[in-house]
């Protein structure tokens, strides 16, 4: 499996305080099968990550990670707040690209209110040869009221990611529900796990794979599509649900 989202770069935002705790995410990733991973550290203003700081970091981590033997491939990436993406030029987007890829971008969606410039930023972007993705809409109170917004978002040539852990109702009823929609009607594209601690979010991409009941289609979800935005390839096309089984968790 491969996770997009991931706070695993000890000291740069709300992810882990220390390189032993760096490496329990890391290991605790390779168990349940995950084999690449992506560093996306927090890009705004609380959080105001530069590419110096994520590469110093992120060899860091990588060169702990190979002396304990942790069978996981860290890459690079941020995730990008729309205020502080207004503030960075190419050379920055690039060093920031998403899994090393430096036409791809992986930007935060807010947890309340709709971002009214999202469609323009998203048609700008990829008129510049970029495309972007979505983090985590599901858990947007907006999305949730109206899982069917995001359906401009896509058009315009976004991918919209869904955290693992709403899935499969661990970060509760509204999240899952929409995650649910948003999975029903193709509006959704891969899973990550966006952990930042090995209690806290834990990453559970399999459990989250194994709620969905579609083998296929968790495999779409966590391996093809994620290693074609890496690749800078079009995803393969979606598969077609499993008998009886298109079942993602409870609607509301």
């Amino acid at each position: 499996m491969i996770d997009l989202h991931a706070h695993v770069l000890p000291g740069v935002d709300d992810g882990p305080d220390s390189l032993e705790v760096s490496l329990e995410m890391l290991r605790e990733a390779a168990a349940e099968g995950i084999t690449v991973v992506a560093a996306t550290p927090h890009v705004r203003d609380d959080y105001p990550t530069s590419p110096e700081t994520m590469e110093r970091v992120l060899a860091e981590v990588r060169q702990a990670a190979a002396a304990a033997e942790i069978a996981v491939e860290l890459l690079p990436g941020a995730e990008l707040d729309l205020e502080a993406l207004r503030r960075l030029d190419d050379e920055a987007l690039h060093r920031f690209g998403l899994g090393g890829n430096p036409r791809l971008l992986l930007l935060e969606f807010p947890y309340a209110g709709w971002p009214l410039e999202l469609d323009d930023t998203v048609f700008r972007l990829s008129a510049r040869g970029y495309t972007t993705v979505i983090a985590h809409p599901e858990r947007n109170t907006a999305v949730q009221a109206d899982p069917e917004r995001l359906r401009s978002v896509v058009a315009a040539g976004a991918f919209v990611q869904i955290t693992a852990a709403s899935v499969d109702g661990r970060l509760g009823r509204h999240p899952q529900s929409t995650a649910t929609a948003l999975l029903e009607t193709e509006l959704a594209h891969l899973l990550a796990s966006d952990a930042h601690a090995p209690a806290v979010r834990r990453g559970g991409l399999s459990a989250a794979v194994a709620s969905l009941g579609d083998e296929e289609l968790g495999r779409w979800l966590v391996e093809d599509v994620p290693r074609a935005l890496l690749a800078g390839a079009p995803p393969p096309a979606r598969p077609e649900p499993a008998p009886r089984k298109r079942r993602f968790g409870r609607r509301r």
